[in-house]
């Protein structure tokens, strides 16, 4: 059995994939040695703090507006109870379970750092219940990512308490019978350990890893669909010369034109030099520079996201002097604006691509703009057959869809807490738009293999059924056409385009 050892530097990307993805105790999280001595150092400092009387925002004060408000020693437990229930408001359907293990993982890991002030028990439990796939309710929206993603983070962790509602194989059911069910007890939260498990910038980053995770599985499948096109419409690779995108050095404009020379390599669908046909439609001929643009939005993402994965991003946070002596400072590593930015740049870059994509299934069914190397509509008997002509219509719709969801959520902010949190990332709606964006890109991508495969299939009625596609595409093509045949005259096109998502996300 895989394991993932946790202390709170050293978590990446790649295992967050993985944990998101994997079964419960597969991979196991571990909690490595170190950060159980830093972790129990910290909270140790807490209940050192309680004792010399000192005022500390979120351990004996309120929050928020309520900073001032001195809590005294005796309900400082009360307080921190307080915070769970009295924050988890979310509203909307909950985070997948794949999204949720993310946001527990990366939790666990921000709080195995050590200077947050949870107790070891706590923490612990926090990662039992990922190993034993004992996942939170957590409603998707209601954070405005500053100061941190707090009624998210109140559903995540309102389970620990014994509160809430958590998903097992599927089954919804309440924390207290999930509890009941593994021999499990409720933690009493002791000061500081509610507001370090509400705190933070975990739900956006969870959401950013998942969603960044997906934007490269579309932005290789968006090659394939390029290429898969370009064969239907008889396009030519010349624009993809290893010479021309040298002389405009961007690394994954390069790396893109030399992708799709391999995905296209060794095709006979391709045009060779053709005097009367120099060039073809931007939609085919720029993919490297259109392409290779995104791949940079992806990868800053991945770094932005990289980065968040070890970063400690609750308020105040636990220090300790030369001398050992603890001290708690008040700051705003709770901001998401890092993560907001980045989201919304990928945003756009995602509904690129579908515009691309959505202007060569244009190009596709229309006889006039393809020159009439396919039928209008991609079917023989038109007038009678509508053939493909609605599947344009639905990845325009979604590629128009797109266009306003590009619109970036963190140029918004609103003002909380009686003013006093005066400016808000909006982390958590740029990662839900982010969400609908990749969700609407992948069926554009799935429409336009539906079509290219049709459009290849004409035009192998010219060349010859015995020619070969690219090395690239072939396969694809060839899973197509295991599942859905070429439609001679009007079916129900549904069934078939699912078919083609189904194939996509294999």
């Amino acid at each position: 059995m895989k394991q993932i050892i946790l202390d709170g530097e050293n978590l990446t990307f790649e295992q967050v994939v993985e944990v998101a993805y994997g079964s419960p105790n597969n991979p196991k999280i571990i909690l490595a040695d170190s950060a159980k001595d830093k972790v129990n150092r910290a909270s140790n400092a807490v209940d050192k703090l309680l004792e010399k009387g000192e005022i500390a925002y979120g351990i004996t004060t309120g929050f928020g507006a309520l900073k001032d408000k001195i809590i005294p020693r005796d309900q400082v437990e009360k307080l921190q109870r307080n915070i769970l229930i009295s924050h988890a408001v979310g509203v909307g359907k909950p985070f997948d379970v794949p999204t949720t293990r993310a946001i527990m993982l990366i939790r666990a890991n921000t709080l195995a750092r050590g200077f947050s002030g949870i107790r070891l028990e706590t923490l612990e439990l926090l990662i039992e219940f990922l190993n034993l796939g004992i996942h939170s309710v957590i409603p998707e929206k209601g954070s405005l990512g500053a100061s941190g993603d707090l009624a998210p983070l109140a559903h995540m962790a309102l389970p620990l308490i014994g509160e809430g509602e958590v998903i097992i194989d599927s089954e919804r059911l309440s924390s207290a019978d999930a509890l009941s069910k593994f021999n499990l007890k409720p933690i009493s939260l002791k000061a500081k350990e509610g507001l370090a498990l509400t705190n933070g910038t975990t739900i956006m980053a969870a959401v950013g890893v998942v969603q960044t995770h997906r934007a490269q599985h579309l932005a290789d499948l968006a090659e394939t669909a390029g290429c898969l096109s370009l064969e239907a419409l008889h396009g030519t690779t010349a624009a993809f010369d290893e010479r021309i995108h040298a002389l405009r050095p961007h690394p994954r404009q390069i790396r893109c034109a030399e992708n799709l020379r391999r995905i296209l390599e060794g095709s006979e669908f391709v045009r060779q030099h053709d005097p009367k046909n120099i060039q073809d439609a931007y939609t085919l001929r720029c993919m490297p520079q259109v392409y290779g643009a995104v791949r940079d939005a992806i990868d800053y993402v991945e770094w932005v996201m990289s980065n968040e994965l070890n970063a400690v991003t609750d308020n105040p946070l636990i220090f300790f002097n030369d001398a050992g002596e603890p001290e708690i400072i008040s700051g705003g590593n709770f901001h998401g604006e890092p993560l907001a930015l980045s989201m919304d740049y990928l945003a756009l870059a995602l509904t690129e691509i579908g515009n691309m994509s959505e202007r060569r299934i244009m190009r596709l069914v229309d006889a006039d703009s393809n020159g009439h190397i396919l039928p209008a509509f991609l079917t023989e008997n038109g007038g009678l057959n509508s053939g493909f002509m609605i599947v344009q219509y639905t990845a325009a719709a979604l590629a128009s869809e797109n266009k306003v969801l590009a619109h970036p959520a963190s140029a918004d902010t609103i003002p909380s807490s009686a003013n006093v949190e005066d400016h808000v990332s909006m982390g958590v709606t740029s990662a839900l738009k982010l969400r609908d964006v990749a969700e609407n890109l992948e069926n554009i991508l799935a429409l336009e293999f539906f079509c290219a495969a049709q459009g290849v299939d004409f035009r192998r009625k010219v060349l010859g059924a015995d020619k070969k596609l690219g090395a690239g595409t072939q396969p694809i093509y060839d899973a197509i056409r295991a599942e859905v045949p070429f439609i001679e005259e009007d079916t129900a096109m549904k069934p078939l385009m699912d078919k083609v998502l189904a194939i996509m996300k294999k």
